[in-house]
């Protein structure tokens, strides 16, 4: 019997006005949280689910060709959003207390940036993506996990060997 994987995949979604690939490249240590994320079904892939090591797909959305840019990696798992309890926060939820928190995030940490952005298109056109949750009609979680298969393919799209291994 073979246990879980080692390492998972996720693609995390982010409003380049917001939040670039650029701007965590720029972090201090390429670092930073990954905070903000006000929906329950992301919120508990981020408590409970991603763990350091994991690898992460940096998808920039809200654009004009919305596009996976580049690699991260989970150097933090789910801890508690203090965003959340910060009312000068755009992310402030007055539900939020130290001991109720609500809302968690990760902290990721830089690792690759594509040469060429992998855009929506891209991916629709390529059979092995067909189930992506990214392309799913309706979708909108900024947290979304990726299939082994499905982040060897991107790496394979992109050129690159996996950066984490």
């Amino acid at each position: 019997m073979t246990g879980p994987p080692s390492r998972c995949y996720w693609l995390l979604k982010s409003e380049p006005t917001a939040f670039s690939i650029q701007d965590l490249k720029s972090s201090p240590k390429a670092t930073a949280c990954w905070d903000g994320v006000r929906n329950y079904q992301a919120r508990n892939m981020l408590r409970d689910e991603i763990k350091p090591g994991d690898g992460v797909l940096f998808y920039h959305s809200n654009i004009a060709k919305p596009a996976i840019v580049g690699i991260a990696r989970v150097v933090r798992g789910g801890y508690p959003d203090h965003t959340a309890q910060d009312p000068g926060s755009k992310y402030y939820d007055p539900k939020a207390a130290p001991d109720n928190p609500i809302w968690y995030m990760v902290d990721v940490q830089f690792v690759h940036e594509f040469q060429t952005p992998i855009t929506r298109e891209m991916l629709k056109k390529e059979p092995a993506f067909a189930e992506m949750a990214v392309l799913k009609k309706g979708n909108r979680l900024s947290v979304q996990r990726v299939t082994d298969s499905e982040w060897k393919g991107i790496l394979k799209l992109a050129g690159i060997p996996d950066p984490l291994d």
